[in-house]
């Protein structure tokens, strides 16, 4: 099995910002897996379906960013999953948009959703996807920049890179993380 978790804020003052790149990547995994994320327990919006043989989970976290752990321990739980089974999907303002880069584990690297799991978990032993939404212009505040659109040229890189990350979870579910590792940690989109 394998809970699939995408970081961002709920409500529509948030969609479609920087931040919320990890629920625009489950929504891209819902559609291409015919699974919606629509039933609201465990303070997200989750789905469950199976793929190559396995169960899956995607969801969407309710908590807001910075308390994304509360959700996933809760799901973790439910589920009796352990953490190397959880993949968590999420920006990094160190990647260039449309980036992506994948981990069996680390730290937080600064990201205070990835924080909240650490701490909430027990553990940085966690699989993720981070994708690139680009540095922060010098004269930005950061929680502003996170929070702002992308822009029309931006957008038709991310909408690329959506395709990308299903790629990508697909190998990691049906082969291996290091298969999906070796394809898109040496891509770089600009």
């Amino acid at each position: 099995m394998k809970l699939i978790i995408g970081l961002g804020n709920p409500g529509a003052d948030y969609k479609g910002t920087r931040h919320n790149i990890g629920f625009q990547a489950i929504d891209a995994l819902a559609d291409d897996y015919n699974i919606n994320p629509n039933r609201n327990r465990f303070k997200a919006f989750l789905g469950e379906g199976r793929l190559a043989g396995k169960k899956i989970v995607l969801a969407k976290p309710q908590t807001y960013m910075n308390l994304s752990g509360e959700s996933i321990e809760m799901l973790a739980k439910w589920y009796k999953i352990s953490p190397k089974d959880i993949l968590i999907i999420y920006d990094d303002v160190s990647l260039p948009p449309g980036s992506i880069r994948i981990r069996e584990k680390g730290g937080a690297g600064g990201h205070n959703g990835i924080k909240s799991i650490i701490q909430h978990l027990g553990t940085n032993e966690f699989q993720r996807i981070k994708v690139g939404i680009g540095e922060k212009p010098e004269s930005w505040n950061l929680a502003d920049y996170v929070l702002s659109r992308f822009s029309k040229v931006e957008m038709e890189i991310i909408d690329k890179t959506m395709e990308d990350i299903v790629d990508a979870v697909n190998l990691i579910i049906e082969e291996d993380i290091e298969v999906a590792m070796n394809k898109y940690n040496s891509k770089t989109r600009r």
